[in-house]
């Protein structure tokens, strides 16, 4: 037995007790296979994620430890709970692994040969072409768009009014993407990309058993699915003959806005036409979906927390005016809120991987081929490394030093302070294929957070949230919250 010493979230030191770090483990020179996934013949575990695939997860890594073996339809899949594995995984042995097939069965229609699917030197390109439109001062630029569509969002509200605001970050969500990334143009097609993110949701609802199926099974959902996915592809093709029509810019770094900088770089060769509108539909979606969720769960959380709410309300009403994007990096409480409620509340549930050669994680042996799910939510909500972990508590977050309070992981994804593993806290991934689109959230979520806590209080309805897996986090009802109109 070794004996490990960690700080708890309020600086105090405590000890635990384990058989083995990961480290060690994974240095036996006789690694086994995980245990039997314990399943039903040919559906495997699929019954028992239908009915609930966050309390799977949970279960399961608790029951089995950091290396939980799970079967979908036959399917041999892993799930990974243990930081240091997933440090393995996503950063010191990244070239050892792929998306894989089963992401790529799932999602392949969705997003095709995209930045989020594509392997080796294809991504290596697509990344190249396309980081300019994610850079600091690029991103910066963003701000006014954020903040103005943020107060949009309070003037809608009216005092006392109980509204779901995960409705109303979606609509934010949307304009801002539309204004910043897409170009105006995209708003004339709000309700094509509703429709598709409806059916999105409805085919990868896994309380469905029909969304573990193949897409081609014709059911209802899926052929909704397929017309809406078609009709949004259409949509984003007319967006770009319209671009190269105008006349596109000369290099991707140059470009206004990202459907801009995919333009350019197809103009030079760096993507074709499939991979423009697949990175067009990836951002389109992703970029939109996560962002509404991080800012429904910040905002609720903060509506649970009055306390806290008011911390961040003082922090950010000390501006003259709506803070920018360099003054909010400089607000410790409100990082802290958003960093808090994307580790309670990750809209991104699980990440997948595939090696590409036997390997030894957790001190178990792993076959080439086999189905990686690394879960943020389990290990976000795991007692080993967060105190109270099912509590909403921004003040985990921060610390005193000689020049004031501070907050970590303002641009990077560690942890809250105390001795955790880096990877104990992974809500945008990690490694060279991280989300590109993190500064840009990150921003988002700050930015439209104090720019409504600027304008109004938000009391909270409905204390605990019901929760489901889709193809994100999303919240299995109304999220919502009461408004308080603030007097300037």
């Amino acid at each position: 037995m070794s004996e490990t010493v960690r700080r708890s979230d309020d600086g105090e030191s405590e000890r635990s007790a384990v058989e083995t770090t990961a480290h060690d483990a994974d240095d036996s020179e006789t690694p086994v296979s995980p245990p039997d996934p314990d399943g039903l013949p040919l559906l495997g575990n699929v019954h028992s994620i239908a009915a609930d695939a966050l309390e799977f997860y949970e279960r399961r890594a608790a029951e089995r430890g950091g290396v939980a073996r799970y079967d979908v339809f036959g399917t041999e899949s892993y799930l990974l709970t243990d930081p240091d594995a997933i440090r393995r995984v996503l950063v010191d042995e990244h070239d050892r692994y792929v998306k894989g097939e089963m992401p790529r069965e799932q999602l392949g229609t969705l997003l095709g040969d995209g930045l989020f699917l594509a392997e080796g030197e294809r991504w290596r390109e697509q990344r190249t072409a396309m980081r300019s439109a994610f850079f600091r001062e690029r991103v910066d630029a963003y701000g006014d768009a954020m903040v103005e569509h943020a107060r949009g969002a309070a003037a809608d509200w009216d005092d006392g009014e109980v509204v779901d605001v995960h409705e109303t970050a979606t609509e934010y969500a949307f304009s801002v993407l539309a204004e910043s990334l897409l170009g105006d143009d995209v708003e004339r097609e709000r309700e094509t990309v509703r429709a598709a993110a409806e059916s999105i949701t409805e085919r990868f609802d896994m309380r469905r058993l029909a969304s573990f199926l193949p897409e081609w099974i014709p059911t209802p959902a899926n052929r909704r699915y397929r017309r809406r996915l078609d009709a949004l592809r259409e949509a984003i093709e007319d967006l770009v003959a319209e671009r190269r029509a105008a006349g596109p810019a000369a290099d991707p770094g140059a470009a206004d806005d990202l459907l801009g900088t995919l333009v350019a770089a197809a103009e030079l060769g760096a993507l074709d036409d499939d991979e423009l509108v697949d990175n067009a539909v990836t951002f389109l979606f992703a970029g939109h979906e996560t962002s509404a969720l991080g800012l429904s769960y910040t905002l609720h959380a903060l509506a649970t927390r009055p306390d806290f709410q008011e911390r961040v309300r003082r922090e950010v009403t000390a501006f003259d005016d709506d803070p920018s994007p360099a003054a909010v990096r400089d607000c410790p409480a409100l990082t802290a809120a958003v960093n808090e409620a994307l580790r309670l509340y990750p809209p991104v549930h699980s990440f997948f991987r595939e090696p590409t050669e036997p390997v030894t994680l957790g001190g178990y042996r792993l076959p080439a081929g086999v189905a990686v799910t690394l879960s943020p939510w389990v290990v976000h909500r795991d007692g080993r490394w967060w105190a109270d972990p099912e509590t909403y508590r921004p003040e985990r977050w921060l610390h005193g030093s000689s020049s004031g309070e501070v907050s970590l992981g303002d641009d990077t994804p560690g942890p809250a302070v105390g001795e955790r593993p880096e990877y104990a806290y992974f809500p945008f991934g990690g490694g060279p294929r991280h989300c590109i689109g993190m500064r840009f959230a990150r921003q988002e979520l700050r930015l439209a957070t104090a720019t409504l806590l600027r304008r109004a209080r938000l009391e909270a309805v409905d204390g605990e949230l019901a929760l489901r897996a889709s193809a994100n986090t999303r919240p299995a009802g109304p999220v919502r919250v009461r408004v308080h109109e603030l007097v300037e």
